[in-house]
């Protein structure tokens, strides 16, 4: 298939001329928007790469420009859902404010962000642990390296500055297990959103209680 006929393939309308990578990156993204609409009826494993393409608006043969298998295409959406919740999280955390104010800011910007993606977060929590292995691990590692940016940060606060970094992993571990509850919470019964924000900041706020008098055995 060529470039010019995937692009008409697509349902994108435009008035300024698109590039061939701009094709390119369009008709992948919409390889990606087909996949996160389907897997909100059955699992990702339950896809298959022909009604992908379909939804998409492109032939079989022309997935394969995109991605090397199905498998490929399911890291890259765990990559997708991970990243913009990464970035909106790292902003609450920019300056090392009181830690209250971390909470109830972070708690906040996960709700919103849970709300306003709903299908990736539907995504990640059926596929953490029901997924194909390499999405299984793609989200272990996305998970993994959020843990390691947080305890990161957390290491700027005062309080925490001479803890080792096994410890400070431990935190962001605890941390980042509380906002997976959080978000399940969120989806599960989307009618009790400050209820559930507000738990949520007590689980975070009763972590951090115990912070002063955490001594790590040898």
């Amino acid at each position: 298939m060529s470039d010019t006929a995937e692009a008409i393939t697509l349902s994108v309308v435009t008035t300024e001329p698109v590039s061939r990578q701009e094709r390119k990156q369009r008709t992948r993204q919409a390889l990606l928007d087909a996949a996160l609409d389907l897997v909100a009826e059955r699992g990702f494993s339950g896809l298959s790469l022909r009604e992908v393409a379909k939804q998409a608006g492109i032939v079989p043969t022309a997935f394969y420009r995109h991605f090397a298998s199905m498998d490929e295409l399911g890291v890259a959406l765990v990559e997708e859902s991970m990243r913009t919740l990464r970035t909106m999280i790292r902003s609450a955390r920019t300056k090392p404010a009181a830690y209250n104010d971390m909470i109830r800011t972070s708690v906040r910007i996960l709700r919103e962000h849970v709300r306003a993606h709903e299908d990736h977060f539907h995504f990640l929590t059926r596929e953490r642990y029901g997924g194909t292995g390499p999405v299984r691990q793609a989200i272990a590692f996305e998970l993994k390296l959020f843990v390691s940016e947080l305890a990161v940060d957390l290491a700027r606060f005062d309080f925490l500055r001479d803890w080792s970094t096994e410890d400070l992993h431990l935190l962001a571990d605890l941390i980042v297990t509380t906002m997976l509850t959080t978000v399940l919470e969120l989806l599960e019964t989307p009618s009790r959103d400050d209820e559930i924000v507000r738990t949520a900041e007590r689980r975070l706020r009763l972590i951090f209680l115990g912070v002063p008098n955490w001594r790590s055995v040898p």
